[in-house]
């Protein structure tokens, strides 16, 4: 089946989806539609979000459907609120000339009352959240002893969401002689299990590998301190002008926290998260859908059933635990064609975490440098020229060509410059006096940017310094940083020396591993790893004062790559 015309679904389906621009199913669509047409088995289906999972279970069920039926035939449930109403358009959108089917969708936030009313209208369809289902039932206002398919989309996000009890209530509530369908991102132990307790010898689809992550997607990664996060963030929103990104935080009150900074600072950006009222995530939803905002910061929860084609970027603020859930947000940019960039702030602590998700997703996430004022500037001036040649927009005013003054004095090159300086005067200025931040200068690759030229330049600036010998260049750097200023000491970090370097082969994620496996011990506390800095011969590192010793005691027993080390406190 390569095009829907080929396939055996009804002439009304058929102008319905037509008119939607629907020509050539996706693979998942492609897979599913003929089964679900032809056979009686349970199924489950494996596909990432944004593969056409909606239509390739509805089509075929609208298909089969009994429109003279005042009963409910078809129930589907899904994890949020956002997704119950995006499933809902789309299968009435799809059975648009199937006059007497209803699609009711019932979801926490709203009255339930009115639900209830709307039930009265004896629905065929039914797509639901797990909790007001279970209300529903527990009102008397669904049965579900009629219903011949039965829909679990997004099965795993559901169980993570602890919708476990939920659904095996509804399951049970529900006909043995029903068909039931289980889509799903990811297949863990608890999706499994629900499959092998309520399906009968399922078919499974699997389209593509589980944490199959998009080839048009770049992923990068920034190493930054706790306390330089939010001004790291800041620079690299401002070094890729015209995104339309998502930023993913862990908790409620970080999302909240770094919405309030990005509108504090000018950005178009709101918050999506679990504390907001259902009227304030439906305001945030839809000024994020019509681009009034272009930043949407969100928890995974929150942020799922937000269905967007055209987001550029997705910045993961906090790493999740969960290599899937990296796999599954960084999912959400480069769709339908077009390239996207992933972009992780890691502190330096998390590095093993970063190499779990590495390692499960097989992912190439390159490191890269917070931009300095300089790359900044210049990634604006070329945002300027993309915007103003690839936005095709009507003219929004007339004016008279009289008004434009006399122009012949300037060369084009001067008018675009002095525009340019007139565009971007507030951002240059902003950054004008601002210091490079320190983790700028960590780096896993030499060729990253141009920045290698100027490591050379800075390593002849020292040239005298090393040949006086390590301890006086031990004594000098940690007194003063790069620039030669006085370097301002974090008194509950310690600075060490540590005897290997670039010539070595040491990198940065090297390091972080020695220290992590040097400082480990009973307690749970991680050690907090400051300022890291490589040069050809040696290094310095800072870590949290309490665990100066572990560090002292530990380092000297291990090797790397078969060399000797030791790390002593600068002086």
């Amino acid at each position: 089946m390569n095009l829907f015309t080929e396939s055996n679904l009804s002439p009304d389906i058929l102008k319905a989806i037509g008119e939607l621009g629907y020509e050539s199913p996706t693979e998942i669509q492609k897979q599913t539609i003929p089964f679900i047409l032809s056979d009686i088995r349970d199924l489950i289906a494996l596909a990432q979000t944004g593969t056409g999972k909606t239509a390739a279970f509805s089509l075929p069920i609208l298909d089969m459907i009994d429109e003279t039926s005042r009963k409910i035939q078809f129930l589907v449930l899904c994890p949020t609120r956002e997704l119950c109403l995006q499933i809902s358009k789309d299968i009435k959108n799809y059975s648009k000339y199937m006059k007497d089917i209803k699609t009711t969708a019932v979801y926490g936030g709203s009255s339930i009352m009115d639900q209830i009313r709307s039930l009265k209208d004896k629905p065929q369809i039914i797509v639901g959240t797990p909790g007001r289902v279970i209300d529903l039932i527990n009102r008397k206002a669904l049965d579900f002893s009629a219903i011949h398919w039965l829909v679990l989309d997004e099965a795993d996000e559901m169980l993570s969401m602890g919708f476990k009890d939920e659904l095996e209530t509804i399951l049970r509530e529900t006909p043995d002689t029903k068909q039931t369908f289980l889509f799903s991102a990811t297949m863990n132990k608890e999706v499994e299990r629900i499959s092998k307790n309520y399906l009968t010898t399922p078919h499974r689809i699997s389209v593509g590998s589980i944490n199959e992550v998009k080839k048009n997607i770049k992923h990068e990664y920034y190493v930054v301190g706790y306390r330089q996060k939010k001004e790291a963030l800041k620079r690299l929103i401002d070094a890729n002008p015209n995104q339309y990104s998502i930023l993913f935080c862990r908790t409620r009150m970080e999302t909240q926290e770094v919405a309030d900074f990005l509108m504090q600072n000018g950005y178009a950006a709101d918050a999506l998260h679990g504390d907001l009222s259902q009227a304030q995530r439906d305001t945030v939803m839809k000024k994020f859908r019509l681009k009034n905002i272009d930043i949407l910061v969100a928890t995974d929860v929150a942020a799922r059933g937000l269905d967007v084609n055209s987001l550029t970027h997705v910045i993961h603020y906090s790493l999740p635990d969960d290599p899937e859930v990296f796999v599954h947000r960084s999912g959400r940019t480069g769709r339908a064609g077009k390239d996207g960039i992933s972009i992780s702030l890691i502190k330096p602590e998390e590095s093993r975490k970063l190499k779990q998700i590495k390692s499960t997703t097989k992912i190439d996430i390159v490191e890269k440098f917070i931009p300095t004022g300089e790359d900044i500037i210049k990634a604006q001036v070329e945002g300027v020229f993309e915007k103003l040649f690839t936005e095709h927009e009507e003219d929004i005013f007339e004016f008279n060509d009289s008004l434009i003054p006399d122009l012949s004095a300037f060369t084009k090159e001067e008018l675009v410059h002095k525009l340019l300086q007139f565009q971007l005067k507030d951002l240059a200025l902003y950054y004008k006096d601002k210091h490079d931040l320190v983790d700028q200068k960590f780096s896993s690759r030499d060729d990253d940017y141009s920045r290698r030229d100027r490591d050379r330049g800075r390593d002849r600036d020292r040239g005298r310094d090393r040949d006086r010998g390590d301890r006086d260049v031990r004594g000098s750097r940690d007194s003063r940083d790069r620039g030669g200023k006085p370097r301002r000491k974090d008194e509950n970090m310690v600075r060490f020396f540590f005897n290997l370097g670039k010539k070595d082969q040491l990198k940065k994620l090297d390091v972080l591993e020695i220290i992590n496996k040097a400082t480990a011990g009973k307690s749970k506390k991680r050690a907090e790893i400051g300022d890291i800095e490589i040069l050809e011969k040696f290094s310095f590192f800072e870590v949290e004062k309490s665990f100066s010793e572990n560090v002292m005691s530990n380092i000297p027993s291990m090797k790397f790559k078969g060399k000797e080390m030791r790390a002593e406190v600068a002086n």
